[in-house]
């Protein structure tokens, strides 16, 4: 399984960018897909992720900011990101979620780097 995430890139505060992933490769099952983010020196942390079932969950940092979305059919996930702050720099990551504890799967990262 790959995934493919691009439309990381450098923007100034309160601009625009919008993310996407796709997942290629087997036959796999999905139970959800997100995006989670680590800025330098900090631990990885959840951004948003959407289940199957259409389920949203955002950190409370992007509520209002951020809107995920996915495919199903395509299996896609995006991210649009507004009013960018400069504290969500850092190198963004799809996953997908798989069931019955299954171990999901990483992309490679997008950089996204807001100027202030």
């Amino acid at each position: 399984v790959q995934l493919q995430a691009s439309g990381g890139g450098l923007v100034q505060a309160g601009g625009s960018l919008r993310l996407s992933c796709a997942a290629s490769g087997s036959a796999f099952d999905i139970k959800g897909m997100g995006w989670y983010r680590q800025a330098p020196g900090k631990q990885r942390e959840l951004v948003a992720t959407i289940t199957s079932g259409g389920y949203i969950n955002y950190a409370d940092s992007v509520k209002g900011r951020f809107t995920i979305s996915r495919d199903n059919g395509k299996n896609t996930v995006e991210l649009q990101m507004n009013s960018l702050k400069s504290e969500d720099t850092g190198v963004y990551y799809c996953k997908i979620d798989r069931p019955f504890g299954l171990p999901g799967y990483w992309g490679q990262g997008t950089q996204v780097t807001v100027s202030s």
